[in-house]
């Protein structure tokens, strides 16, 4: 405490200290983070090779936050390529500036760094962030989200004793410059050399099949207790079985919506899908247990290599696991998997964020005012390159952002047009996006033509899934549609020759990313933006273009020197210092009168 203030004053001093801190604090935290983005090396599959990591951790740090947090991530690219890192899932409500997309943020250039800002408002739930440029994810550069619900909304299952997120991913010893080649010559990725968990190799369940000395996953659990396992396929374009042998896997949440509680014994998690599972620890301790993550509906011997096994440890266990692996269901069986994937549910009664509409427990009730019906198609030439396309076009990357076009009201950048159905046209390389309805409720039907499961997900949004089926979608096919719980998420599979139609609610201002999850798909041109701007003048309801935008393509001449753009802006900058400042105050104050 200060020299000669009397110690009758010191309730006084420290109550005023603490109102100072209170007021500083008020509203909704900031966490920072600071990231370098480098090639490390490391040996997943036991061959040397250079992939993504954050600083220095591949894969990257988890952001652990609660709902309404807001978040700030400085990041630096020392690649030596162009940079954006997005966040898979996160609505980012109002503020499509911080979805780190190419049709919404010009690329973070390599050497430079660029701060992303932005809250996890109104949900909870398992989310994974990756690079979405240039096919960098098949090099890593991914890691998790966890958003916790705030004190005063119940969790609807008990506390578990444990939460341990797993990756599970296909992977390639190939470049991630070497794939992508690849696949603009028209290659296919094929099997991959390997299937990950957290960035490592599998056990060694078989030696003619799996090398000696790769590194593996292990996860230690003690004997009776709970864990929530939350598990993110960030793989390139394999759906994967994931099971833990003897154990009974109950799904309580799915990419920000509480389910129905089901016990599944397996789970097929396409490609940038993620689920929560509690698992109880009930078995004996005799021996460990496999953990096992398989490619899904293949049929050639060469993805025989291609199975990832990590080891569930309990803490008395007597010994190493030995033996078969846990069944996998029928290999090629899409029914069986569509089967599974329409057994879950939302769980309507639990408290939570609600996704779009908001607080919509009747979403089938609400008149459906856009419909779109989605056609994608296998690789195919079109102006003598190989192109993916989506209603017979293939999304055309403009070097001026979608959304700074929008926002400086320049021509010619995009046009909107996208069509709602397949057009009697040649396909076509086009910048053309769909005109969304603001406060429109669009039905968006995925019809897929390809002969492979393909994933797909929009950015800014949680959608219902409403339907799934074999054959060509009709309108008599809505009859088959669950208008009641109906899971919301982000990303959802199309089985190939098969639909899945969706709903979402157009409440979320700014221009927002439609693309198939698929690596090889969504860079050949499998991708849309759907604009949605509220008409209302008086009303606008988006955050403002952010100090610190990167400019480039014609709006290049507006870029600031990069010294302004490295700090962090605005107000959180400032709370953040403030909130330092008095917490240190404080402390040293405490330190001096307790001397």
């Amino acid at each position: 405490m200060p020299s000669g203030l009397p110690i009758c004053c010191s309730f006084f001093y420290f109550t005023f200290v603490l109102c100072l801190i209170g007021v500083t604090l008020a509203g909704d935290p900031y966490v920072f983070y600071d990231w370098t983005v480098s090639y490390v090396t490391a040996s997943p599959l036991g061959v040397k090779q250079q992939v993504i990591g954050i600083d220095g951790q591949f894969p990257g740090p988890i952001l652990n936050v609660t709902t309404n947090w807001n978040v700030v991530v400085n990041v630096h690219n020392t690649l030596d390529e162009p940079l954006l890192l997005t966040w898979n899932g996160i609505q980012h409500r109002k503020n499509s500036w911080q979805d780190g997309v190419s049709g919404t943020n010009c690329p973070i250039p390599a050497g430079w760094n660029w701060t992303y800002d932005f809250q996890v408002k109104d949900q909870i739930g398992s989310f994974f962030y990756f690079p979405s440029l240039n096919f960098q994810r098949s090099a890593g550069g991914y890691g998790g989200i966890t958003i916790n619900n705030r004190d005063i909304i119940p969790v609807p299952f008990g506390m578990p004793d444990g939460d341990i997120t797993l990756f599970i991913s296909d992977w390639y010893t190939k470049s991630h410059k070497e794939l992508r080649k690849d696949v603009e010559n028209g290659g296919v990725l094929g099997a991959p050399d390997g299937i990950l968990f957290n960035g490592l190799g599998p056990y060694r369940y078989d030696n003619a099949l799996v090398p000696d000395g790769i590194a593996y996953q292990t996860i230690t659990v003690d004997p009776g207790k709970t864990y929530r396992l939350r598990v993110h396929n960030v793989g390139i374009s394999t759906s994967l079985n994931f099971r833990i042998q003897s154990h009974n896997l109950l799904l309580v949440e799915t990419e920000g919506s509480y389910t129905v509680q089901q016990n599944y014994l397996n789970m097929d998690i396409h490609v940038g899908q993620s689920y929560s599972f509690l698992v109880t620890m009930n078995q004996n301790a005799s021996s460990d247990y496999y953990i096992v993550a398989s490619p899904r509906f293949v049929h050639s011997s060469a993805w025989a290599r291609a199975i990832g096994v990590a080891i569930l440890h309990y803490s008395n266990s007597q010994g190493p696991v030995s033996g078969p692996l846990p069944d996998l269901p029928i290999e090629y069986d899409t029914y069986f998997s569509m089967n599974q994937a329409r057994s879950i549910r939302w769980n309507v009664s639990a408290s939570a964020a609600r996704p779009n509409p908001q607080g919509s427990f009747n979403y089938g009730q609400i008149t459906v005012t856009d419909v779109y019906v989605i056609l994608n198609r296998p690789a195919e030439h079109v102006d003598g390159k190989w192109h993916t396309t989506l209603n017979g076009i293939s999304y055309l990357t403009p070097s001026t952002p979608l959304k700074l076009a929008q926002q400086f009201n320049v021509p010619g950048v995009y046009k909107l047009d996208f069509p709602n159905r397949l057009m009697n046209r040649p396909a076509k390389v086009d910048t053309s996006i769909i005109n969304g309805t603001y406060r429109g409720f669009m039905e968006i039907i995925f019809q897929n033509n390809d002969t492979n499961v393909q994933s797909y997900h929009m950015d800014g949004y949680a959608f219902f899934v409403v339907g799934m089926d074999f054959g060509e979608w009709t309108e008599n096919s809505r009859g088959k549609y669950n208008k009641l719980d109906g899971v919301a998420r982000c990303t959802t599979q199309v089985f190939p020759g098969a639909w899945t139609a969706i709903f979402v609610s157009l409440d979320n201002d700014g221009i927002w990313n439609l693309r198939a999850q698929n690596l090889d798909s969504w860079y050949l041109g499998q991708e849309a933006y759907v604009s949605v701007v509220n008409p209302e003048i008086t009303d606008k309801t988006e955050i403002p273009l952010p100090e610190n935008t990167i400019y480039c393509g014609v709006l290049s001449s507006l870029q600031k020197d990069q010294a302004q753009r490295v700090k962090f802006s605005g107000a959180p900058y400032t709370a953040k210092t403030i909130r330092t400042i008095a917490v240190a105050f404080l402390l040293t104050s405490m330190a001096i009168f307790i001397r």
